[in-house]
């Protein structure tokens, strides 16, 4: 599996790969809609596999002594490492955040717990809907996105609008009481992104065997 990986960030990843995950610290500046972090760490990943085919990684890879399994495997842990690192790298920048700037975000939703189950969730669908959906050919890779960037842009969406209704400002709070509310969402959220993840290879892995490179 950490070969997988290393040949990934090593000869597969796109500079913008590690330039959306820094994107992180964007949950500093004050009144950005914080939501478009999370389509940054889809696009990241994205513009990776656009990369792929013109660099023809997947033909390249398979000519290794590895399964087709393990290249989907691969691909997988590449989009988890990004998108885990974007959130990692983000949390101090968040914690500071309210600290420097303790008016809140008048652009859309704080970098709180919602906002983060929410993002998981993002990631979730993301990744199931256009590895799932590039794996069928192993090309394709602008139709996979358009299917999965609409419902990723509508949670996105719909996660900003929430933080302005009133009788939902909760999810828009960082206090002690409202966090404890928040909570059962980033649960939720890591929930499904964890079992997402498994579900996603799967399917992706059965796919892909039926492809001919």
């Amino acid at each position: 599996m950490s070969n997988l990986l290393y040949k990934e960030l090593r000869l597969a990843a796109h500079p913008n790969l590690y330039v959306f995950a820094l994107l992180g610290i964007l949950v500093l500046v004050p009144a950005y809609p914080y939501g478009m972090v999370f389509i940054f760490g889809c696009l990241g990943p994205y513009i990776t596999m656009v990369y792929g085919r013109e660099t023809n990684d997947l033909y390249y890879t398979a000519l290794l002594p590895v399964r087709k399994r393990d290249i989907v495997k691969g691909k997988c842990l590449l989009f988890v490492t990004a998108q885990l690192s974007q959130v990692i790298l983000s949390l101090p920048c968040a914690v500071l955040r309210t600290r420097l700037l303790p008016g809140g975000n008048p652009a859309g939703i704080e970098a709180n717990l919602a906002y983060y189950g929410f993002g998981f969730l993002v990631y979730a669908i993301f990744n199931l809907v256009f590895l799932t959906e590039f794996f069928k050919s192993g090309y394709k890779a602008g139709r996979a996105f358009i299917l999965a960037i609409i419902p990723v842009v509508l949670l996105v969406l719909t996660m900003e609008v929430l933080a302005h209704v009133p009788a939902l400002a909760w999810l828009d709070s960082v206090a002690a009481p409202d966090l404890l509310r928040q909570l059962p969402l980033l649960l939720l959220g890591l929930g499904v992104y964890t079992a997402a993840m498994p579900l996603t290879l799967c399917i992706s892995a059965d796919r892909f065997a039926r492809v001919n490179l």
